[in-house]
């Protein structure tokens, strides 16, 4: 996803229905404003308890002042283990940058169902931030690191202190636009939340941009321009990410960046989820050839920027899966990022998963992020991996 690449949500207030419990005077980052049961249709099969919470985070384009964020907060049954259960902090993938297309709002995918319930057999509980902006006030800042790690870091809290039996110790765990997000919140944790037990990051599909990575993902030289002609599916990510650039800088013209041929599919962005806009990329058949003016790399700069990583060098080991035929987060940009990473000096475990796409991926690295995950919850050394070949 370019919103991978170059790279989902807030409620302005989350209504308390009768069922619903209000904390007292929130005050801080992490502290809760409300609670409610989760609906039966939005849990995970053969969950406990499930809840959806607001919590106050950190403004993560201001980097000050508070905003509400939601998530989901869902429990394995059972009996939970001494100290209570571990936890996976969830960090999702695109779904849009409308309030409707809020995860918590909605069901789990097939996909991310079957994930997530694999997660919790381990004995995990789930944490799933919606990311500020979608869902609550305000436009969701689509692949700001900053905004996706305050959510993330900011959700656990607020789950840690308010929900009975989960202990303080935590995966960070993501997929596209939430393998970014997974390790952006590893890299600002130790400076933002020193008190998060955090024990190792999973991510897949993880976006990784720079200047040399963006020229080499958008140029199209003459012997490509019959493959370029047709839909690209990182066009869905760019639209999504000159939305929620438009939504903190007042500034930003659209028209600077986007071809009258792509205008269309930029103001449909705002309202339609992923799988609606995918439909009408395809159907106008967006590229990087026929849809960005090229002057777009300096419009949507501030975008970028807000993409970068705070620390290549993570202070816990991360898992790192790629798809062989990713073409949402083209491998370049998956790879770029574990060379980065390697190089400084991130205990990285990376696995390529051949002939598998962007979704399947996620699925498919479940048996080797479980030997991982033993690993790191235990205290146990694991074997890096920065050039891995295709399994």
């Amino acid at each position: 996803m370019l919103a991978s690449l170059l790279g989902s949500f807030c409620f302005s207030a989350l209504t308390v229905h009768a069922s619903a419990e209000t904390a007292p005077s929130p005050s801080g980052p992490g502290s809760l404003s409300a609670s409610e049961t989760l609906p039966a249709s939005f849990s995970l099969p053969d969950a406990g308890k499930a809840l959806k919470i607001t919590y106050l985070s950190t403004n993560g384009v201001t980097g000050a002042g508070l905003v509400p964020v939601t998530a989901e907060v869902i429990l394995p049954a059972g009996q939970p283990p001494k100290g209570g259960w571990p936890i996976v902090a969830w960090a999702h993938g695109t779904v849009g940058v409308a309030d409707r297309c809020a995860p918590s709002s909605n069901p789990w995918t097939e996909r991310n169902r079957r994930y997530l319930s694999e997660w919790m057999k381990r004995g995990f509980a789930v944490v799933g931030t919606d990311y500020q902006g979608l869902g609550t006030a305000g436009t969701h800042p689509y692949l700001n690191t900053r905004v996706e790690a305050y959510s993330l870091l900011d959700g656990v809290r607020a789950a840690l202190k308010n929900v009975p039996d989960l202990q303080n110790k935590i995966m960070i765990v993501g997929q596209s636009q939430g393998g970014g997000a997974a390790f952006a919140s590893a890299a600002f944790a130790p400076t933002y939340a020193p008190d998060l037990n955090i024990r190792g990051t999973v991510a897949t599909g993880a976006p990784y941009i720079t200047p040399e990575l963006l020229q080499q993902m958008t140029a199209a030289p003459a012997s490509t321009q019959k493959a370029n002609a047709g839909y690209n599916p990182v066009m869905v990510y760019t639209l999504y990410l000159a939305q929620g650039l438009s939504g903190y800088d007042p500034t930003f013209r659209p028209e600077n960046t986007f071809t009258a041929k792509a205008m269309p599919a930029y103001r449909a962005a705002a309202d339609l989820c992923v799988y609606e806009l995918t439909d009408k990329v395809k159907k106008d058949g967006l590229n990087f050839s026929n849809a960005l003016k090229p002057d777009f790399a300096r419009t949507l700069a501030p975008a970028l920027t807000a993409m970068k990583y705070p620390t290549l060098k993570l202070a816990q080991p991360l898992f790192m899966g790629t798809g062989e035929l990713d073409k949402d987060v083209p491998p370049p940009l998956q790879f770029g990022l574990i060379k980065a990473a390697c190089a400084a000096g991130t205990t990285v475990q990376a696995h390529i998963y051949k002939g598998l796409n962007h979704d399947q991926t996620v699925n498919a690295s479940l048996a080797d992020s479980e030997v991982f995950t033993k690993a790191v919850m235990a205290g146990q050394p694991v074997t890096p991996d920065c050039t891995p070949q295709p399994e």
